[in-house]
């Protein structure tokens, strides 16, 4: 689990993935809804000709939603599910750092702890300053809503 980890917020709380599963970050840009699709999942962007599915964090985690801001971005991560790879885009409150984590700083998650994020969460990072809730990104976003979406459509 040690490594180094994009950290980031939602809310109060902070957030990390780890560092090779992330290719981009990028500003909030508009998205385009897409009908029929769970709440979390914003919708698409076209990003450089590829169609990107976007997650709102906030919503997957039963959060309360806020209207985006110039601090609000997507994170573009790549994911691989059953030999399949994609990229997903997920927004994010405020983007903060990348930190090296080491594994002496690292506790294993107490799945009995959270009902929401137990599946999502492989370890909590206690730093001199804060708290860092460390992301099983992969799983977060395997649902077939998300990996089933097409996953190159020209604009």
């Amino acid at each position: 689990m040690d490594g180094k980890y994009l950290t980031f917020s939602l809310g109060n709380e902070n957030y990390g993935v780890k560092i090779e599963l992330v290719k981009e970050i990028i500003a909030m840009m508009p998205i385009t809804p897409i009908p029929k699709t769970p709440e979390y999942i914003k919708g698409i962007l076209n990003l450089r000709g590829k169609i990107i599915p976007i997650v709102d964090l906030r919503l997957k985690f039963s959060m309360n939603w806020i209207e985006y801001n110039d601090r609000t971005s997507i994170i573009v991560v790549e994911v691989s599910k059953e030999n399949k790879v994609r990229n997903v885009g997920i927004a994010v409150d405020k983007v903060a750092e990348v930190i090296d984590i080491k594994t002496d700083e690292i506790e294993e998650f107490d799945d009995d702890a959270t009902k929401t994020e137990d599946d999502f969460i492989i370890g909590i990072a206690k730093l001199k300053d804060k708290v860092v809730m460390l992301l099983d990104i992969e799983n977060i976003l395997a649902s077939k809503e998300i990996f089933n979406m097409k996953d190159t459509i020209t604009a």
